[in-house]
């Protein structure tokens, strides 16, 4: 398993500037596969006690990312079955955060479409890690 700095660990300087996206990246999580029901992507997210799962298209690429708050949403829709799978719900299926996306603009780029965690992937579009926001400011 690849372990990633964290953010204290990172070169570069205090204000961010320099670093990109694979600098300021935390662990990833538990990825799935975007067929897989909402019920058990639930069950997973529960057992393994996280914020998020990403989701994998059949390619193992990036395909969007879930949290337990949308999921509990779709569960209780009127429309809802044991059998919607998660490639069947809305949700946010990028664009995604660039390893080598600047991170000032990255960060910028997620307040602008009102994320507060975003997938970032490599060049072929797998997933590295995820760039969650700072409560920093952001300079132009």
């Amino acid at each position: 398993m690849t372990q990633y700095p964290s953010r204290t660990q990172q070169a570069g300087s205090a204000d961010g500037i320099g670093l990109t996206a694979r600098d300021a990246m935390h662990a990833p999580g538990p990825q799935v596969d975007d067929h897989m029901t909402v019920d058990v992507a639930l069950s997973v997210l529960i057992g393994a006690r996280v914020p998020h799962l990403l989701l994998r298209d059949e390619d193992g690429r990036c395909a969007g990312l879930v949290t337990r708050a949308q999921l509990a949403a779709h569960r209780g829709g009127s429309w809802y079955s044991d059998r919607t799978r998660l490639q069947d719900i809305p949700l946010d299926r990028g664009p995604f955060t660039s390893s080598g996306a600047a991170l000032g603009e990255a960060e910028a780029a997620m307040r602008d479409r009102t994320l507060d965690v975003s997938p970032v992937i490599d060049e072929h579009g797998y997933a590295l890690g995820i760039l969650a926001l700072t409560s920093r400011a952001i300079t132009p």
